[in-house]
């Protein structure tokens, strides 16, 4: 299998965007700090919005963002390309009252969020990231670096460990972070003292886990790439560089639009989900800037496309029988569209002919994903952003292994070929 140079470099990048991006909140920053390195202009919620043709634009809501560019001969009925993605991955978020610990072990108290693979955060180096609000309503992020980590109990102590690991995940799962007396030792302190931030000025957090190793390239012929939150930081970083490519010079006849929702892991339904109002927000306005009403912003809704975009399961050769017997992706193969008759996922088949048309246009061959009949699949942003917007959407991504573990296992060509194709889409 030959991995290119740019597969290479495109991987490497996104091992840096992941470093950079341990919580939701961190992911979005990111977002906007690549972005206005390549001229977008960021726009407050509460401010009124400048004429739109011909600009580039960002908005952050809490652990979301969104970006769009819009042509110079755009009009109140030009459609919306909507590469959509999600910046939030499972892992343990801290709880109020969060400092514990027994027998002179200082703990964190942590909640599960969404249906991360419990055993895979054992014996790992933790960080604690997120942000802090301030008696002031400042917001401050703040990353802890390696602070925590949950031991696994030895095979000595639990000679059926290796029968079926079963972790309960109130009692299993906090994290110790030092040695002493939980009465008079705070693990919001050792997080807040890292963001230079005095703890008692906090009045409100969120704070998640994340992995503190780095991503890597590894295998034959460097085909495999391993990192923390790749589920769904790789398709954020792949629109966010097909985005960053397509500014300078842009002749699409669609508004671009990039759309990072951060809670799908926990259902979409907040603020700042995909369930919750931004993306129509966000839309409503560019239009009404661009003069239309309520008869043309339904017609530049129905000119639109959204290309939902998420991680989904390569063939697992241990476990060939979770897997469809005939449709069976493979890392290193291309990107998937991913298929559901229950519409788990949102593609049809007028969004399957869209798609190869956009990969045709990229040069990027794809392959499809289905479920086994016994083995229900998850779903994504997409059959949500069609139901809210009547948006035409299609639901794609990569194959990766070691889904919601702490540390996911893609291809390297695979990474470089979903944002080549998400440039051709957004460019179209």
């Amino acid at each position: 299998m030959t991995v290119t140079a740019q597969a290479r470099s495109h991987a490497e990048d996104l091992a840096d965007f992941v470093e950079a991006s341990p919580s939701s909140h961190h992911a979005a920053a990111e977002v906007a700090r690549r972005l206005e390195a390549v001229d977008f202009t960021r726009l407050e919620e509460t401010d009124a919005w400048p004429e739109q043709a011909g600009g580039r634009f960002f908005i952050i809501r809490d652990g979301s963002v969104i970006a769009w560019i819009v042509p110079a001969n755009a009009d109140a009925t030009t459609g919306a390309h909507v590469f959509g993605a999600h910046t939030d991955s499972p892992g343990l978020k801290l709880k109020p009252k969060p400092t514990t610990g027994t027998r002179g072990w200082l703990q964190a108290a942590v909640e599960v969020y969404g249906g991360p693979l419990l055993n895979s955060w054992l014996d790992r180096e933790l960080r604690l990231a997120g942000r802090l609000v301030l008696a002031d309503g400042t917001v401050v992020l703040a990353d802890s670096g390696p602070l925590l980590r949950l031991p696994q109990l030895a095979i000595h102590l639990d000679r059926t460990a290796n029968d079926g690991l079963a972790l309960d995940k109130q009692f299993h799962t906090q994290p110790v972070w030092g040695l002493g007396d939980p009465s008079t030792a705070d693990v919001l302190a050792a997080v807040a003292a890292t963001a230079d931030v005095d703890p008692a000025d906090i009045r409100g957090y969120d704070l998640i886990t994340a992995d503190t190793q780095r991503g890597a390239i590894f295998g034959q012929d460097d085909a495999f790439f391993a990192c923390g939150r790749m589920d769904d930081l790789a398709s954020v970083h792949a629109g966010l560089i097909a985005l960053a490519a397509a500014a300078d010079g842009y002749a699409g006849e669609h508004i671009a639009v990039l759309a990072a929702f951060d809670h799908e892991e926990i259902g979409s339904g907040s603020r700042a989900g995909a369930d919750g109002p931004i993306l129509d927000d966000v839309l409503t306005r560019v239009w009404t800037r661009l003069g239309a009403g309520a008869e043309e912003r339904l017609r530049a809704i129905a000119a639109s496309w959204c290309v939902s975009s998420d991680v989904g399961h390569s063939v697992h050769p241990n476990y060939v029988g979770k897997h469809d017997p005939v449709v069976q992706p493979l890392l290193g193969s291309g990107p998937i569209l991913k298929i559901n008759a229950n519409q788990r996922y949102a593609t049809d088949a007028l969004g399957a002919a869209a798609w190869a048309g956009w990969c045709e246009s990229a040069g990027v061959q794809s392959q499809e994903f289905v479920s086994n009949n016994d083995v229900p699949c998850g779903s994504t942003i997409g059959p949500i952003t069609a139901t809210r917007l009547g948006m035409k959407t299609v639901d794609v991504g990569i194959p990766i292994l070691s889904m919601h573990s702490a540390r996911e296992l893609a291809g390297v060509s695979d990474l470089h070929a979903l944002s080549r194709v998400a440039r051709a889409f957004l460019t179209a």
